[in-house]
C-alpha cells in the first residue's frame, strides 16, 4: 500500500518545489537570530489546527486540499521539527558557556 499517491506528489504545490525543509527552518532560525519572537515563528511555520480542519473538510470537493494535507502538511511539520532542533541546539549552547 502506497501511502503517498504519485499524482499527488507529482503536482505538488511549488511552495515546496526546490525547497528543502531544512532550508526553510534555516530561513525561520535566521528570523529568530535576528530577535522575531519564537512563539511568532512557530505559529508561522506550523499550519493552524483551524487550517487543517478546513482542509479535511474541503478534500472532497477540491483535490488541492487533499494535496495539502498529504504533502504541505507533512512538509510544514518537518520545518518546524527542524527549526525546534536549531533552537534547541541554540539555547543547549548557551547553557554550556
Amino acid at each position: 500500500m502506497e501511502l503517498v499517491r504519485p499524482e499527488i506528489v507529482n503536482s505538488a504545490p511549488s511552495e515546496i518545489e526546490g525547497v528543502s525543509p531544512h532550508r526553510e527552518a534555516a530561513f525561520f532560525y535566521g528570523l529568530f537570530l535576528r530577535g522575531h519572537s519564537l512563539e511568532s515563528l512557530r505559529r508561522d511555520i506550523d499550519v493552524a489546527p483551524e487550517t487543517v480542519a478546513r482542509w479535511k473538510l474541503m478534500r472532497h470537493h477540491d483535490p488541492w486540499y487533499e494535496e495539502a494535507l498529504v504533502v504541505i502538511l507533512p512538509f510544514r511539520k518537518r520545518v518546524l521539527a527542524i527549526f525546534e532542533s536549531l533552537i534547541t541546539s541554540e539555547f543547549s549552547q548557551v547553557r554550556q558557556h
